[in-house]
């Protein structure tokens, strides 16, 4: 290799080093340095998720009312999911090691 790709490639290289230094170093997190913030709060985000999931359900039930099906209540859906995760835990027990 001559001088210039050898001067090219130390250059990355120092270049890279001095990122690595400042984002392993350098006080406090990127958010601060940008003065960023969540837009909601947690508890808000958790009564939007809740909100959320009523809607749905309600919107799923107007469905099933619609083609004459039983309406599905909260419990009948956590019923479902966790059936499906028996399934998913099954098929892992059985092709894993």
């Amino acid at each position: 290799m001559d001088e210039f790709g050898v001067f090219v490639v130390a250059a990355f290289a120092v270049v890279g080093g001095i990122l690595f230094a400042l984002g392993r170093w350098y006080p406090g997190s990127g958010a601060e340095q940008v003065d960023w913030r969540p837009t909601r709060s947690p508890e808000l985000e958790a009564e939007l998720e809740l909100d959320d999931l009523d809607q749905m359900l309600e919107a799923q039930n107007a469905r099933r009312r619609a083609s004459g099906r039983p309406e599905l209540t909260e419990d009948d859906v956590r019923e479902r999911v966790a059936e499906d995760q028996r399934w998913r835990d099954e098929l892992r027990r059985r092709s894993g090691p």
